[in-house]
């Protein structure tokens, strides 16, 4: 078929479904049907449709057939994006407790009157000044970490952290083994390094190592994206043997770990992070933005003494330094006790709003952690994912669809709800006009 007229034909499908004319979820010709129906070849069927998924436009569904998709809002569970001003976001966590806005105003007046402030104007070291890798150096060990100024870094929030350690200890091509589902700020920083994810199937509260092993024995993986504590979206929680094994199957296959920490501090009686285990092939990042605030933008990571040159160097040529008068305060909150107190508000914040979720989306099938600020909530099999979203944005209700977080071709059914960003109130209606409009697509 002449190129020229296979992209007629992508466009003439492509302004089809962008005016209408083919609505959202109907199924489109098989791949073979098409290529009857055009008189092109199997081949050039199945290339028109991966450019309209690849669009955005269609999903391919094993088993199911090819859809037009619902014409989600550019962003939706990727990027912050401007909703109206009552529209409820239920697709990012911006948990807040009382009182935190006096908490910010204080440290500020006592900012302006303590000590340097001139030092704060300056340029700072590239991982942190020497006392405030030493303050989260302990934080971390609060944690289980082995952790000391010289192998703590402060970062620009826990997804500057993440985005640090690819570009250090990674080159482009480099294969990393991720979940499945899995958090999509990872997805991006490896999509701007053109690193190469290999999805892991999950098996029970943790991937399918098993599968980890297989794809080791294949590719050349050089290293390992998880949250073991606490993941994001699906809520698991590693166990000691799993992490242990995973661990072992690192350093035979010398892999590095990328242990991401972020909803960490909402589960009390974990066990040990990754790089207590394993510190030698481990970074492990977090920050305070859950935990404390999300405009903080304070973050950490900890990584094996000779790594920490090269993630400094990154440090450097993403921001120079986190700035000096954020730092400040998110130490002196460290020191004081602040952070610990507020993770403790947290930690019943969540269970509570947990409670509530359950008690209303009950008839519904999910999974969560009990302590966790956001629910996946797996569709019934024929119910479509980006029509619920869409018919929840008209009813000014914004969540995530399980898009963002695949690491695979294709993406299951599901929406991930954030718990953390509204009052109860305003919570409790808006997981009401969830289960009404799932309930209401479903036949």
């Amino acid at each position: 078929m002449p190129e020229a007229r296979y992209k007629q034909l992508v466009d003439r499908l492509a302004a089809d479904i962008r005016a209408g004319r083919l609505r959202p979820g109907t199924r489109l010709p098989t791949h073979r049907a098409l290529s009857a129906r055009e008189g092109i070849s199997l081949v050039t069927a199945t290339r028109v449709y991966a450019e309209l998924q690849a669009m955005g436009l269609v999903s391919g569904e094993t088993g199911r057939g090819t859809f037009v998709k619902e014409p989600l809002p550019r962003g939706q569970g990727v990027d912050l994006h401007a909703w109206n001003a009552d529209t409820v976001d239920l697709s990012f966590n911006s948990p807040s407790s009382p009182g935190q806005a006096e908490l910010l105003r204080a440290a500020l007046r006592q900012l302006a009157v303590a000590g340097d402030l001139q030092s704060l104007l300056q340029y700072q070291p590239h991982g942190g000044r020497e006392h405030e890798r030493a303050t989260v150096a302990r934080h971390l060990a609060s944690r289980g970490l082995a952790a000391s100024a010289e192998t703590t870094l402060l970062v620009s929030g826990a997804q500057h952290g993440l985005t640090t350690t690819a570009m250090a200890l990674l080159e482009p091509g480099d294969v990393v083994a991720v979940d499945a589902l899995t958090y999509p700020g990872f997805k991006l920083a490896a999509e701007a390094h053109r690193l190469e994810l290999a999805p892991i199937p999950a098996a029970g509260h943790g991937p399918d190592l098993d599968a980890l092993a297989a794809l080791c024995q294949r590719r050349r993986v050089r290293a390992v994206y998880v949250m073991p504590t606490l993941h994001n979206p699906l809520g698991w929680v590693m166990s000691a043997t799993r992490r242990r094994d995973l661990v072992a199957l690192a350093r035979r296959h010398g892999l590095i770990l990328i242990e991401d920490a972020a909803y960490a501090f909402l589960v009390e009686g974990a066990p040990p992070p990754l790089a207590a285990l394993a510190p030698e092939t481990t970074v492990y990042v977090s920050s305070l933005s859950k935990s404390v605030a999300t405009g903080l933008r304070v973050g950490f990571a900890q990584a094996p003494r000779e790594w920490v040159g090269k993630l400094e160097r990154t440090v450097r040529a993403t921001t120079w330094n986190t700035p000096a008068a954020m730092t400040a305060i998110a130490c002196g909150w460290l020191e004081d006790g602040t952070v610990k107190r507020l993770e403790a508000d947290k930690r019943r914040d969540a269970t509570l709003r947990q409670g509530l979720a359950a008690g209303i989306l009950g008839k519904l099938k999910t999974i969560s952690h009990p302590n966790s600020y956001f629910v996946w909530l797996p569709l019934p099999h024929e119910v479509r994912a980006d029509a619920v979203a869409m018919a929840l944005i008209r009813e000014r209700v914004s969540v995530s669809t399980a898009v963002p977080f695949s690491a695979s071709a294709q993406a299951p059914h599901a929406i991930r709800l954030a718990l953390g960003s509204v009052d109860l109130a305003t919570l409790r209606r808006s997981l009401e006009t969830v289960a009404r409009v799932v309930a209401d697509q479903t036949f």
